[in-house]
């Protein structure tokens, strides 16, 4: 016998698994901390190449100008100063993944949560259907 209650959650939760459901339990299968450091060193290698290409673009955009200057510079100044925008830069972009990626993480655990707490209901439901008796599951 059909329960209209039973097609409703049915379909919901469907709809949930096709949808954001797969990511969410992708998500779901690590440890918070696990994810949360794989996350940020993908984030610090993909800031480290980021900032890699645009400092061989600042470079190369005016090469020449850079290499008659580059006797009349102090190296050390000019390393230090790139090493302090590389550290700037890669600290703020792997806070800035931290932040989204738990916030990512908090969202996927409460979702997959209420997904869980569904199939327990739906469970119920068809345990609880008339014509079954409860002695044979």
């Amino acid at each position: 016998m059909l329960s209209e209650e039973r097609i409703i959650l049915m379909t919901k939760m469907t709809s949930y698994e096709e949808h954001e459901g797969k990511k969410n339990v992708a998500i779901g299968k690590y440890f918070r901390s696990d994810y949360l450091a794989i996350q940020v060193l993908k984030s610090v290698a993909s800031a480290t190449l980021a900032y890699g290409i645009l400092f061989a673009l600042f470079i190369f955009y005016d090469f020449e100008a850079f290499i008659q200057d580059i006797y009349k510079m102090d190296l050390i100044a000019f390393a230090k100063n790139v090493l302090i925008w590389y550290g700037v830069t890669v600290v703020s972009y792997g806070v800035l993944s931290y932040l989204v990626c738990s916030y990512r993480y908090l969202r996927a655990k409460k979702s997959l949560k209420a997904y869980y707490r569904n199939l327990k209901k739906l469970s119920s439901l068809y345990q609880d259907s008339p014509g079954r008796s409860r002695k044979g599951l």
